[in-house]
């Protein structure tokens, strides 16, 4: 296992932005942006935050065998301007990467440009002021950004998921910068995301291992589910994604408020959109036949003959979908990078 770089503490308090940033770009830290000095004053701040012991080994990140510690997720999350409110998020979301489904180590050697996307839910979500409106994806939110930079600082520093080094993306993304969002509940038409998954908890968080955000319009006047589910099924069918050849793929439905209003109108429960999407996501086996020399099928896929339209993936319940963003008739596919799986936690520090 390997320890933490000192150099991260070692910045000098009196630097200038510039000075710092050039501190830690000389001793290949940081993710190319600015960076707040991990004062000890700031970082016991962020502990305060937290429970435990501050220097317990609470679990290790590959592919580097980096060692996590509650200070040392302290001191990425100064860094990355986070608000010690936000800090019990941040620890929650590296907790979901380290276990085992997720394939932590396959996400950040890949080179696919697969990044963890957080979905925060609950409590927390409004307390520490995340975004779950209008752009929630996107810039001007500082809980939202920051908390997904903390888990990617946390990642090249402790993972060791350098680009050419332990992150072999041949690309990258944007989302490997941040990639953070709240569940917009207060207008889901359904029970929370966190407690369909079984966790029964005020604040919880859920982290996913994809691409970017598909985007998905549908603004005809009736808000007909066949045609809303019929554009998503449409961008979910695609043979350009990681998950085409992988039965055990992921994908998340972040549905618009206005588009999941339209479907609850007419009845339509979470299960069956998943349902929906199931059935109607489909191509020909022999299409991905021809396409992959290597199917990482269920068995039954195996099975049939070419003619058969095939899911694109092998259980309804892998399509995993709930409510964010603003007005305005758009909703989101995220494909996952294929070998992982999704976790939801409820909230720990």
């Amino acid at each position: 296992m390997t320890t933490y770089e000192p150099e991260l503490t070692d910045a000098p308090d009196d630097l200038a932005a510039d000075e710092l940033i050039e501190f830690f770009s000389e001793r290949g830290l940081g993710d190319g942006l600015p960076l707040v000095a991990p004062t000890p004053e700031r970082v016991d701040s962020m502990l305060q935050h937290s429970e435990g012991p501050v220097d317990e080994v609470l679990f290790t990140l590959q592919p580097r065998s980096g060692i996590v510690t509650r200070r040392v997720a302290a001191i990425n999350a100064v860094m990355a301007g986070c608000e010690p409110a936000v800090f019990p998020v941040v620890l929650t979301a590296l907790r979901a990467l380290a276990r085992p489904e997720v394939n932590i180590r396959g996400v950040n050697a890949t080179t696919q440009l697969v990044a963890p996307m957080v979905i925060v839910h609950g409590d927390i979500a409004r307390s520490a002021g995340f975004n779950s409106g209008v752009g929630c994806f996107g810039p001007g939110n500082r809980a939202n950004a920051t908390v997904g930079r903390a888990v990617r600082l946390v990642l090249l520093h402790v993972a060791g998921a350098t680009p050419g080094l332990g992150d072999a993306a041949t690309h990258g993304q944007p989302a490997k910068y941040t990639f953070c969002a709240a569940e917009n509940i207060d207008e889901s038409p359904w029970e929370g995301y966190a407690h369909s998954r079984g966790v029964d908890a005020p604040s919880a968080v859920t982290v996913h291992c994809g691409e970017g955000p598909h985007n998905v319009h549908d603004a005809e006047a009736a808000g007909d589910p066949a045609l809303i589910l019929g554009k998503i099924a449409s961008a979910m069918s695609t043979l350009a994604v990681n998950n085409a050849p992988i039965s055990q793929g992921e994908y998340f439905i972040v549905l618009g408020p206005e588009h999941a209003a339209s479907l609850a109108q007419r009845a339509m429960s979470r299960r069956d959109v998943q349902s929906y999407l199931f059935d109607h996501a489909r191509l020909p086996a022999g299409l991905f036949r021809r396409h992959f020399e290597e199917l990482a099928w269920a068995q039954w896929m195996k099975e049939v003959d070419d003619e058969h339209l095939l899911p694109m993936t092998a259980e309804a319940d892998n399509i995993r979908v709930l409510v964010a963003g603003g007005p305005g008739k758009h909703s989101l596919v995220v494909p996952s990078w294929g070998m992982t799986r999704s976790v939801t936690l409820p909230l720990e520090g």
